[in-house]
């Protein structure tokens, strides 16, 4: 169950809102997660009973920084689809793609996709550098998301070649991240991006986060993303 009360107030300090019809699919994605985490490794279960806050909240806390939904999104290394699945929701006329190279967490989003109508989801089941080469992603995203546990520097490799110019990657980090936004900044100007902010989102009783923004302002090079595994072995 989630904590509709919760999600309605916290959602209306960000002035963003939800019909009833999107809350239950939330619902029922919420529902969906706990079933399948009990035989494969989606979200720790401890966080489940606070999925509201955890995943919902903390997915939704991303749409704060955009003035308007946007026309496409790829979530990468999206896993149990967070925070694709609920920005999905939140924005029905979105395109969203859903990058997973596990074959098994891809089958749960594909199942999940299916079950609540979200007929403009796709689920790719590749890596990251290989998704950034394809001609018809490359450069094509309004948004782009990685909620992964890699370093900024790898995931500007992973995430700014699918980012169209005048687009806008997110990441979401922990509190205290100074030192790893400045690691990263090279990579950044590298492959086209242009740090933006880094602002600190507050979800009722959780830590306080950061969001790394990353505007896109030119076109990456060819030369990346390079092969498979370089950008988390050597990053820029």
């Amino acid at each position: 169950m989630i904590d509709r009360e919760l999600l309605q107030t916290t959602l209306a300090e960000w002035e963003l809102t939800l019909s009833t019809s999107q809350i239950d699919r939330l619902e029922q994605y919420v529902t969906l997660l706990t079933q399948w985490s009990e035989r494969m490794n989606l979200v720790a279960p401890s966080t489940l009973p606070e999925a509201t806050r955890r995943h919902l909240l903390d997915s939704f806390s991303l749409a704060t920084t955009c003035q308007q939904a946007p026309a496409s999104l790829a979530d990468i290394g999206s896993g149990a689809g967070l925070p694709g699945i609920p920005l999905a929701i939140l924005w029905p006329e979105t395109e969203v793609l859903l990058i997973e190279s596990i074959g098994k967490k891809a089958e749960f989003l594909r199942h999940v996709a299916q079950e609540l109508q979200l007929e403009h989801v796709l689920v790719e089941v590749e890596r990251a550098e290989v998704v950034g080469r394809e001609r018809r992603w490359r450069e094509h995203f309004e948004l782009v998301t990685a909620r992964a546990v890699a370093n900024l520097a790898t995931l500007a490799e992973y995430c700014l070649p699918l980012c169209k110019i005048g687009g806008m990657w997110l990441a979401p980090k922990g509190f205290d991240i100074e030192p790893e936004v400045q690691d990263a900044e090279q990579a950044i100007t590298i492959l086209g991006g242009q740090l933006r902010a880094v602002y600190n989102v507050n979800i009722p009783a959780e830590p306080v986060r950061s969001l790394v923004v990353v505007d896109k302002i030119a076109a990456t090079p060819l030369t990346y993303p390079r092969t498979v595994g370089t950008p988390s072995k050597k990053p820029l």
